[in-house]
């Protein structure tokens, strides 16, 4: 009796043994997979996060060469006077995208002269005008568009204690929780007029379907009106006197020639000491840089001006990566 009794109890002892090891062994490989599978994510995150970087950097070169073509092409049309000529391709610099293609990639460039904007350096209290109308159309109210401009002019105004009707003097810059004062002097870039009140980075920027003001300013053009054989359409209706209308003929007839004056497109007396008919040497080149057939592309941005001699240009502004529309 006893016999089978020690022996059922070394069986159960086996068994449980066995139950043990059975257990241990599904761990360990349960361990085993989670391990495997953990490399084997890592491997896999790693590989597609080089590719994406490849990707990244190749578009980012695209871009560049983008912008190294926008300055060859700058060049061609000055020293060939190629636009005046009629030559068909020359490009245009008011904006208009041209697409090249470099085997399967490709890049897209757009080239504005920036005396097609605004200059927020040479704004005077008459020209202010652009820029309210402007504002006004994207979607400012009225009395924040007075605020804006004479802001603006108050922030450059080297008359450190006047500021004008709607604006803003030291007084009100040093009261902010984080005070500043303005500097009183040109700006130097666009993004500075953060600074200034009455500017958001909505009004700025832009957000959601409202676009922001920034692709229609400069501080570089140094000309005290709006070239109108380089500005898009959102300036010339701001200036006053050129009508939606108006401002469509204006961007048919440049398209086969430059506008030498105001009779060739009916423009207004009352325009006229808004808006310039000479092109600058100064030009903003935006570039995007395409992988494929990809739809998201990499942006550059840079603005250049022409010199001359030993230096044939120098860049005044440079950006990358940038937003634009693509």
């Amino acid at each position: 009796m006893r016999s089978v009794e020690k022996y059922d109890h070394e069986k159960t002892v086996l068994v449980s043994r066995d139950g043990i090891a059975l257990l241990l062994v599904l761990w360990v490989l349960t361990i085993l997979m989670v391990i495997v599978l953990s490399f084997s994510l890592m491997a896999r995150t790693e590989t597609l996060s080089t590719r994406s970087f490849k990707e990244r950097v190749e578009k980012k070169f695209l871009a560049e060469a983008g912008i190294e073509r926008g300055i060859v092409e700058i060049f061609y049309g000055k020293q060939n006077l190629a636009i005046e000529s009629g030559d068909a391709n020359a490009w245009k610099t008011d904006g208009t995208p041209y697409p090249a293609q470099m085997g399967e990639d490709s890049y897209t460039v757009r080239i504005t002269d920036e005396s097609g904007k605004i200059d927020i350096n040479t704004l005077t209290d008459s020209s202010g005008i652009i820029l309210k109308n402007l504002l006004i159309a994207s979607g400012v109210k009225d009395e924040d568009a007075d605020t804006i401009v004479d802001s603006t002019l108050d922030w450059k105004d080297k008359n450190v204690g006047m500021h004008r009707l709607h604006g803003a003097g030291d007084d009100y810059y040093m009261s902010l929780p984080n005070p500043y004062k303005p500097t009183h002097a040109d700006f130097n870039t666009v993004e500075e007029l953060l600074l200034v009140k009455g500017v958001t980075p909505e009004i700025l920027y832009g957000s959601g379907e409202r676009k922001g003001i920034i692709d229609f300013l400069t501080c570089y053009s140094k000309t005290p009106g709006v070239n109108i054989n380089a500005a898009p359409k959102e300036i010339l209706t701001a200036v006053p006197g050129i009508t939606p209308e108006l401002a469509d003929v204006i961007i048919d007839f440049r398209q086969n020639k430059k506008i030498a004056n105001a009779q060739e497109v009916g423009i207004q007396p009352q325009s006229a000491p808004f808006v310039t008919y000479a092109d600058s040497n100064t030009f903003t080149i935006e570039a995007v840089g395409h992988k494929g057939d990809s739809a998201k592309g990499y942006a550059v941005k840079a603005t250049v001006t022409l010199e001359g001699g030993s230096t044939p240009y120098k860049v005044l502004y440079y950006k990358s990566p940038v937003n634009i529309a693509q």
